[in-house]
């Protein structure tokens, strides 16, 4: 079963949760599954190359993607960006995220200045994004390798999730 961040109760701005997530890297996504044409999933591509760092995670970070679907709210934990901390990040550091989408909408996530390195069911290095694609129920993990100092944008690429609120600042420092 699925655990939520406390953000995430009795909170007005969150109006559901996903109680078994999967990575469904796979699932061509809805209304695109067996309707006579072939579609592309994440589990079908890979990269040409391994793991360009090599190195496991020194630690995991995990962000639910949260919504309201009637007040028009949308957030990492419930919590939108105005009131978020930033995620910090130290120069060199490895770190693997955790999204796991607690809407009945896909999320495209865009972490600014740092690759993505997507891992499939078993933690592996499978493919590397700028823009991790999030179908409502799922939960995915990739890999960052904080090798860009500064302050970075991390957010929704459906830009009125991001005006609404899924967007938080990650910062990579020395």
């Amino acid at each position: 079963m699925q655990q939520h961040p406390d953000s995430e109760t009795d909170n007005p701005l969150v109006d559901m949760q996903t109680m078994t997530p999967e990575p469904k890297l796979a699932d061509p996504g809805i209304g695109l599954r067996e309707n006579g044409r072939h579609v592309a999933t994440y589990a079908e591509l890979r990269s040409l190359f391994d793991d360009p760092d090599g190195r496991e995670p020194g630690r995991t970070v995990e962000l639910h993607l949260t919504g309201h679907m009637e007040r028009f709210s949308w957030s990492f934990d419930g919590i939108r960006f105005n009131d978020a901390d930033p995620l910090r990040l130290t120069y060199g550091e490895r770190m693997r995220i955790v999204l796991v989408n607690d809407t009945m909408m896909s999320h495209p996530i865009h972490l600014h200045g740092l690759w993505s390195d997507l891992e499939d069911e078993q933690g592996n290095f499978h493919l590397r994004k700028h823009t991790v694609d999030m179908p409502p129920g799922t939960k995915r993990s990739y890999r960052v390798r904080a090798d860009a100092l500064g302050r970075w944008a991390y957010h929704c690429h459906l830009f009125y999730h991001m005006e609404a609120g899924m967007f938080r600042e990650v910062r990579v420092e020395e």
